[in-house]
């Protein structure tokens, strides 16, 4: 399995990115995807949660802002990122794993390389 993620940039305050996430392979029990990010300093943090199902989870600091889709046809995730603050800079990872509603998101050792993300005036 391989996760491509990309879309990352550099934008102002209250700029808009799209970042996206390509999985190629052969993908057993993964029916969901996951966006971390990781700012300097800090520990990695999970955003979103996006399944098969249609379920979506997004943390509190990027609640009403961010938004998930996916792409069956094209094995593909995107993260629609708005209103994107400072403290929204980070690298942003996707990460494949499992989601049960009685469990929530379980993450497996999937990821993506990862894609930076600067807001900055």
């Amino acid at each position: 399995v391989q996760l491509q993620a990309s879309g990352g940039g550099m934008v102002q305050p209250g700029g808009t990115l799209r970042l996206s996430c390509v999985g190629s392979g052969t993908i057993h029990n993964i029916n969901a995807m996951a966006w971390y990010r990781q700012a300097p300093g800090k520990q990695r943090e999970l955003v979103a949660v996006i399944a098969d199902s249609g379920y979506t989870y997004f943390a509190d600091p990027v609640k009403g802002r961010f938004t998930g889709s996916r792409d069956g046809a094209k094995n593909t995730v995107y993260l629609q990122m708005n209103s994107l603050k400072v403290e929204d800079t980070a690298v942003y990872y996707c990460n494949g794993g499992r989601y049960r509603s009685e469990l929530g998101y379980l993450s497996y050792d999937y990821w993506g390389q990862g894609t930076q993300v600067t807001v900055s005036s």
